[in-house]
């Protein structure tokens, strides 16, 4: 068939070559090349041979290389370790060489028999270099694999125990993977001889010579130190990779590695995590996280223990505080802030940021700042929220202690961390807008910025519904200047000025926290002054109806009974007390009530701040006060100041706010809770009752976190108000009422 195939393609003339011939000039030349002493005359006869021959040829040239390889093979069979593999790879780099060369002087016959022959879908015809490569695989590799892996396994194992490098040897096992070219026209590299018989084995040994050494290594050290070894190997078997495997092995090398060093010692891991948590070891507690993150699903144990450690160091941080926790706003919410920061540094740093240590953190801050020794001590979870807008207010009042507006910008920013782990936010918005509502009327703001700043971070945070009143509050104050100044120019205009400085706000009753004060009698020196401004705002504004807040109003005395002329700052009830000793010296409790209007018991309160202001004195103890009493001025009052401060809020006032601001709290829960049911049922239109309740709880989570049973009254309350009505026939089911 081939001289058939070749004769049909000879030129006309050129006569017919012996095969014999042929072969004879090209198996010298291929035995000069394999014996590295080529020839270059016997090119050129290869070549003109494969221009004539086909698969004779082809048989003859498979036929030379296994003879070839099974004589080679004899050298190596009784060789071991070492000398085995050097043999392998001397004898590979040269066979390969040869083999290329070949492939170079019968291009002809690749070029156009090979190739026909394949394409005609012929088994077992290669490419001359694939060819040299297939036989070598089956007549050497086959024979010394075996010797040959063992030899590398014990190479690597001593480069493993030893730290040497046996790079050179080593590199034989790259030529595994050029043994498995069986199919030429295949696409891309075929690596299974590589893999059945080298690297299955190879990762086998690798398992247990790791579980081996950890185990060992583990029982004569520290799990820090252990850390640092598996680090330190995992590191190594990697840049095995680089050096002398092949690139495919990197994955189920790791995981294998990870699998043994990491995955199999996850309990010792954790037990130690907790160790470094309370000795503080950042570095150690880093390195943990980089090596569990390896394996898939690892952290989460990590995870849960980070959040009960912040969560323990939270409570017993404010529980060392005592009290003084309880009483001192700024205390307490510095104590949350320094447990939020040192482990919000050591999830940033050690844990990556991480986004589900970041969760821990949240869930463990979240768990200590809503129910911790104080919340506890007062029986209530609002505790939190009420100390922290407290806290807000110390650091937005006028104080000696101010400080500079970029300080007090980065501690608005940390109180905005505490608050965003605060559950029931609608008890903070009740406080702070009281506080910020007596800054504004008092004028004790110490900066407009950092009052506006604060409002635009708790916009951002809860919406703008949250932060609307605290903007209308600030509206007012500005309406309320433009007022007064026309009011100045009204009494200039109309040439009957008042005897003194009078000025006012006006505040939207809607917007401001504030309880109408009980009726007093006005003192005759301030009556001119509220007609006259309420006959000039009637006058502007038809329909409008004044309500006067005695109890947030105040003035300035100017005394002239005293050796010194003092001014005092005082409130409103005050000053009727202090103007009735105008007309006498001495009055008993029941005439100055008589005098004023004042309530007796309120009366007795503001009585008790003018004796111990020594402005007043009393035969009585000013703690058994009766309406008998005799209350005379003291005009022997000496003070070092000659502007007096008196007005000072009376305990039973702060007291009765504080419950009063509760009670308003659960009032607009209740409606708040009820908005929502509407809300859900009118889009459902029927609901059952579980249903309902997970609904309302989801929706109302960001302002507060409604009790169950509030949310069942709130329900009874609407069907009572026929908003909604049990369904009939399907238990705990509601349908809306259009």
């Amino acid at each position: 068939m081939s001289g058939h195939k070749n004769q049909s393609s000879n030129p006309p003339g050129l006569k017919q070559i012996d095969l014999d011939q042929i072969w004879g000039d090209l198996k010298e030349g291929i035995e000069q090349q394999m014996n590295r002493n080529p020839s270059k005359s016997k090119k050129g006869q290869a070549s003109g041979g494969a221009q004539l021959v086909g698969l004779e040829l082809y048989k003859r040239l498979r036929e030379f290389l296994r003879i070839y390889l099974v004589t080679l093979l004899k050298d190596g069979l009784d060789l071991m370790d070492e000398d085995v593999l050097q043999f392998y790879t001397r004898q590979w780099e040269e066979y390969q060489f040869s083999s290329k060369v070949l492939n170079g002087v019968c291009a002809y016959l690749n070029r156009h028999w090979v190739r026909r022959e394949c394409e005609e879908g012929r088994k077992g015809i290669y490419q001359i270099y694939q060819l040299a490569l297939v036989t070598w695989r089956d007549n050497l590799f086959k024979h010394l694999n075996k010797q040959v892996t063992n030899a590398v396994l014990k190479l690597i194992e001593r480069e493993r125990n030893a730290f040497l490098h046996f790079v050179r040897v080593l590199s034989c096992i790259i030529y595994f993977s050029g043994l498995n070219e069986e199919d030429p026209a295949a696409k891309g590299q075929n690596l299974s001889v590589y893999k059945e018989s080298f690297e299955n084995v190879f990762l086998e040994d690798t398992e247990r010579f790791y579980t081996r050494e950890s185990t060992e290594f583990l029982r004569q050290n520290p799990v820090t130190e252990y850390m640092k070894k598996a680090e330190q190997r995992l590191l190594e078997e990697q840049k095995r990779v680089q050096v002398y495997l092949h690139e495919t092995t990197n994955e189920r090398l790791a995981k294998t590695c990870e699998r043994v060093l990491i995955e199999k010692h996850l309990e010792i891991f954790h037990s130690e995590f907790q160790n470094l948590l309370d000795a503080d070891k950042n570095d150690d507690l880093g390195r943990m996280y980089q090596l569990v993150a390896r394996i898939p699903d690892g952290l989460g144990e990590l995870r849960n223990l980070l959040e009960s450690h912040i969560a323990n160091q939270g409570l017993s941080a404010i529980d060392k505080c005592g009290d003084s926790a309880n009483n001192d706003p700024k205390i307490y919410v510095n104590t949350i802030l320094e447990v939020h920061k040192k482990y919000n540094a050591l999830v940033l740093t050690a844990f990556n940021n991480d986004s589900g240590f970041v969760a821990a953190l949240d869930k463990a801050c979240g768990r200590f700042i809503n129910s911790n020794a104080v919340t506890k001590q007062a029986n209530s979870s609002s505790k939190s929220p009420e100390l922290l807008a407290k806290y807000c207010d110390l650091l937005l009042k006028k104080s000696s202690k101010n400080p500079e507006e970029a300080e007090l910008e980065d501690t608005l920013n940390q109180v905005m961390v505490v608050f965003k782990y605060i559950e029931d936010k609608d008890v903070f918005q009740k406080f702070y807008s009281k506080m910020l509502a007596k800054r504004l009327v008092q004028h004790m703001s110490a900066s407009d910025d950092a009052e506006a700043s604060m409002i635009s971070k708790l916009k951002q945070a809860c919406g703008f519904e949250y932060t609307s009143k605290l903007q209308r509050m600030f509206q007012d104050i500005g309406v309320s200047k433009d007022l007064n100044e026309q009011f100045r120019k009204h009494l200039v205009n109309s040439n009957e000025p008042l005897d003194i400085d009078f000025s006012i706000q006006v505040l939207s009753s809607g917007s401001w926290p504030f309880q109408q004060s009980f009726t007093f009698s006005l003192p005759t020196e301030l009556e001119r002054s509220v007609h006259r401004f309420t006959t000039f705002y009637s006058g502007q504004h038809s329909g409008r109806k004044l309500n006067w807040l005695y109890n947030m109003s105040k003035g300035e005395l100017l005394t002239n009974c005293f050796k010194n002329r003092y001014t005092l700052q005082a409130s409103t009830f005050q000053m009727a007390v202090l103007l009735q000793y105008n007309t006498s010296e001495t009055w008993s409790i029941q005439q100055l009530h008589e005098s004023t209007q004042i309530k007796q018991d309120f009366l007795i309160q503001v009585l008790q701040i003018l004796l111990k202001a020594k402005l007043l004195q009393s035969d009585d103890d000013e703690n058994e006060l009766h309406s008998n009493s005799i209350v005379s001025l003291f005009t022997g009052y000496k003070n070092k100041k000659l502007r007096v401060n008196i007005n000072i809020p009376m305990k039973t006032e702060l007291k009765v706010e504080q419950e009063t601001t509760h009670k308003h709290i659960e009032e607009d829960r209740k409606l708040l809770i009820q908005a929502a049911i509407v809300r859900i049922m009118k889009m459902r239109k029927v609901l059952k009752h579980q249903q309902l309740v997970a609904e309302v709880l989801n929706q109302l989570s960001q302002r507060f976190k409604p009790r169950v049973h509030i949310i069942k009254k709130c329900i009874d309350i609407l069907i009572e108000k026929e908003y909604l009505e049990r369904t009939e026939g399907q238990k705990d089911t509601y349908s809306y009422l259009a």
